[in-house]
């Protein structure tokens, strides 16, 4: 074990609330909640603001509406934007310490000890202190709370105990003073029902926790989970920071709110989805050998039909392609409530094949379907999504149904701008890349 604090885990606050709040001067300071915003969607990330009325992550989008007031800004997420703000993030962590493992989009752990750095308490509660500022800066008003401990456990504890825009640095030697007062579901991996069951037995509390002996928690919660509480409870954890975690999958996947029986429009989910994957990995420069169609049923079953291909492939239509083979040989009777598309088997190179003919992308044969006159594709527009006017210039999606959309033109540069509504098909509104809030945005919006 580490004899002093040098571990620093970075957790963002509530950060793609945050990212759309800096993206749209109109909401903040309100409730923002961010995920599937269907009647079978998932709460995402909830603001500060609507957490205040009950919403919070991984609760359904419909019981989020109803615990939060009218004029709550439900939306869905903008993957490119959270991106960008989080690369900004890690590099400023990789000036600390070459030793970064970034665990997620918005939470990452440093090896300060790896860096040239002050590692007693008032040293590292200064370079905490400007890391924060820093981070606020950089990413034009974005927060994250920061814990600082001689082990992982002890530095994501630290993180979670002074949220939000916390700072807390727990010294070597102090760890069962903190740990011991805090409820049991404080640990890592204590969830509702390995919860439940130490509190049926009396533990609630780490303190409890720590009081029982290894064969009691092996017999309570099995040989794994048990021998990993006994020494979470003693503060024991010897878990180096590993940088570089390599991705082994890319995937995006839709839950609808009226299960699809179309298959045109089956078809074209999977290009849609295709579209996201292909992006993600052409960002990260990777490519894969192995397309998976994720396919839920409407009695909830769920299916996965995976196809391997010769070569790493990186573009979109091949892979909407095999996606489209895999749907072929799946029974659609009932309905879809769930697609996904997932490439795995990465690489950082792509081998096609120079030759290959340019193919007609594939469409399954339908009775109905008439090959002489194509269904036309209407255009869909999501809450929060951003998008650029002729006229108007830049804004994002207020909302849209029955033929309208609304938009509201205003950014991270702006102050809350107007509204206007448009038809869906209007030419002079199209879908946008992210707006920029480090100064480069052209403020001139119209009124």
């Amino acid at each position: 074990m580490r004899s002093e604090a040098g571990v620093l885990h970075l957790d963002l606050d509530a950060f793609f609330a945050a990212v759309e709040q800096r993206d749209k001067p109109s909401l903040r300071g309100k409730p923002v909640v961010v995920g599937g915003t269907g009647g079978r969607g998932v709460v995402s990330t909830a603001s500060y603001e609507a957490r205040a009325y009950g919403a919070r992550s991984a609760m359904s989008t419909a019981e989020a509406r109803r615990r939060c007031p009218p004029g709550t800004a439900f939306l869905g997420g903008r993957f490119a934007a959270y991106s960008v703000t989080s690369r900004v993030v890690m590099d400023l962590l990789r000036e600390l310490s070459p030793l970064v493992e970034q665990v997620s989009v918005d939470e990452a752990y440093v090896d300060l000890a790896a860096g040239d750095h002050d590692l007693s308490t008032d040293g590292l509660t200064a370079l905490a202190r400007d890391l924060k500022e820093r981070i606020h800066t950089a990413t034009g008003g974005v927060r994250g709370s920061v814990g600082i401990g001689s082990s992982k456990t002890m530095a994501k504890i630290g993180s979670e105990l002074d949220k939000p825009d916390g700072l807390l640095v727990v010294p070597a030697g102090s760890e069962t003073d903190v740990l011991h007062p805090l409820p049991v579901r404080s640990l890592p991996g204590v969830g509702p029902a390995t919860g439940d069951r130490l509190s049926a037995v009396g533990v609630r509390t780490v303190g409890d926790l720590h009081e029982r002996s290894l064969t009691d928690l092996v017999a309570l919660v099995g040989q794994a989970h048990g021998s990993g509480l006994f020494r979470l409870a003693r503060a024991l954890d010897d878990r180096p920071v590993v940088p570089d975690r390599e991705a082994k999958s890319v995937s995006a996947e839709r839950t609808y709110a009226t299960d699809l029986t179309d298959l045109g429009r089956l078809q074209s989910e999977i290009r849609w989805l295709a579209d996201r994957v292909v992006a993600r990995l052409q960002k990260e420069g990777t490519a894969g050998r192995t397309v998976t169609l994720k396919f839920r049923r409407y009695d909830f079953t769920t299916l996965t039909r995976s196809q391997t291909l010769p070569q790493p492939v990186d573009d979109a239509r091949t892979v909407s392609d095999v996606a489209t083979r895999l749907l072929a040989g799946i029974d659609r009777t009932g309905g879809v409530r769930l697609l996904g598309v997932g490439v795995s088997g990465l690489a950082t190179y792509v081998q096609g094949d120079l030759f290959a003919p340019d193919e007609a992308p594939v469409v399954l044969d339908t009775e109905d379907d008439d090959p002489e006159t194509p269904e036309p594709q209407s255009r869909s527009w999501h809450p929060g999504q951003d998008v650029a006017h002729a006229d108007m210039g830049a804004g994002w999606v207020w909302g849209s149904g029955l033929g309208r959309v609304t938009v509201r033109f205003e950014g991270p540069l702006t102050p809350p701008g107007p509204v206007r509504t448009y038809a869906v098909d209007d030419p002079a509104l199209v879908p946008a890349e992210p707006p920029d809030w480090r100064g480069t945005e052209d403020q001139n919006s119209r009124s």
